[in-house]
């Protein structure tokens, strides 16, 4: 079985290939300070046909050879949802083909799982608007934790932005807190909970008085032990011994060490995707939407920007 995935949540239009093995990833991104979504959508329908033609090319197929057709359904962007959705459902209509909508949050899940060979691991998912702690009981992936208000992602990207650095700013932050010395800053735990804007605002008026060096270390540092010290209390609950860490905030080299020492304490295996599968991507869909054909889950509704994993029955 061949399936097409289109990922067209946000800023990038991905196109991917997979029939029990990653034939083909390819993607084109919208780049701007800031992402107007509208614009973005206009980009991706603009560019989608390339990337689309790119990806069949690389994996020697046409579009007649595709057995199911699978797009990104939500959470995200409405406009930009409904690139992948339009085109998904033309293809699926024009070749008499099934449709499989797949939710994003759990495609970043199970493309980490493939590539990293891991059973059962309790996620820490954290992107541009999703920062959740993840884990799969009873069918669905359950939310141990969870942002109250922003995602980790677009906290930096919008702090980044007082700069004029183009998204995502992420790991240009990483670069200038190298070296930098902690400033006091909000801390906001809720339970299981975190929160993100007051630790943002203060960043940012201090962005005003102090080195953006000592800035950047403060704010990504107070950020991730907060996500740290949920995450350690979420795998000490269920017990799991595996930890992975996906989406595009992944590719921080600093988060990384101090979940990977976090799990030495508790005898934890750590695993974190290549920055390929971490990044919005086309083969994270055709993966997902192939393991829901494969399993008989074909059908899609309509595009649902806040469609939360745990609404998601995981049958396959």
């Amino acid at each position: 079985m061949i399936c097409l995935g289109l990922e067209s949540t946000a800023h990038t239009f991905g196109a991917g290939i997979f029939d029990g093995k990653a034939r083909a990833n390819e993607k084109d991104m919208y780049k701007a300070v800031g992402i107007h979504p509208r614009e973005a959508s206009q980009y991706m329908t603009t560019n989608a046909p390339a990337v689309i033609k790119k990806a069949l090319s690389k994996a020697g197929i046409t579009l007649e050879d595709v057995d199911v057709f699978a797009f990104s359904r939500g959470p995200g962007l409405g406009p930009c949802l409904r690139v992948s959705s339009v085109l998904a459902r033309t293809f699926s209509e024009y070749f008499r083909k099934p449709l499989v909508g797949v939710n994003h949050c759990i495609a970043h899940v199970e493309v980490g799982k493939w590539e990293k060979r891991m059973k059962d691991p309790l996620v820490i998912y954290v992107s541009g608007a999703n920062t959740q702690i993840l884990g799969l009981a009873g069918g669905k992936y359950r939310v141990y934790g969870e942002t109250l208000d922003m995602g980790l992602g677009n906290a930096l990207d919008t702090f980044a932005r007082e700069y004029g650095i183009p998204l995502p700013g992420g790991a240009e932050i990483e670069r200038l807190a190298e070296g930098g010395k902690l400033m006091p800053m909000p801390y906001t735990v809720k339970g299981m909970d975190l929160a993100f804007s007051g630790l943002l605002t203060a960043a940012k008026k201090a962005a005003k008085t102090h080195s953006k060096k000592d800035v950047c270390y403060s704010l990504q540092e107070n950020a991730f032990t907060m996500l740290v010290e949920v995450s350690e209390r979420a795998l000490a609950h269920t017990k799991k011994k595996e930890l992975m860490l996906v989406g595009g905030v992944a590719q921080n080299k600093r988060l990384r060490s101090m979940l990977e020492e976090m799990c030495r304490d508790h005898k934890a295996e750590f695993g974190v995707p290549e920055n390929e599968y971490n990044a919005d991507n086309g083969l994270m869909i055709a993966l997902t939407g192939w393991k829901m054909a494969k399993a008989g889950i074909t059908g899609a509704g309509p595009v649902d920007q806040k469609w939360r994993t745990d609404d998601v029955d995981v049958s396959w």
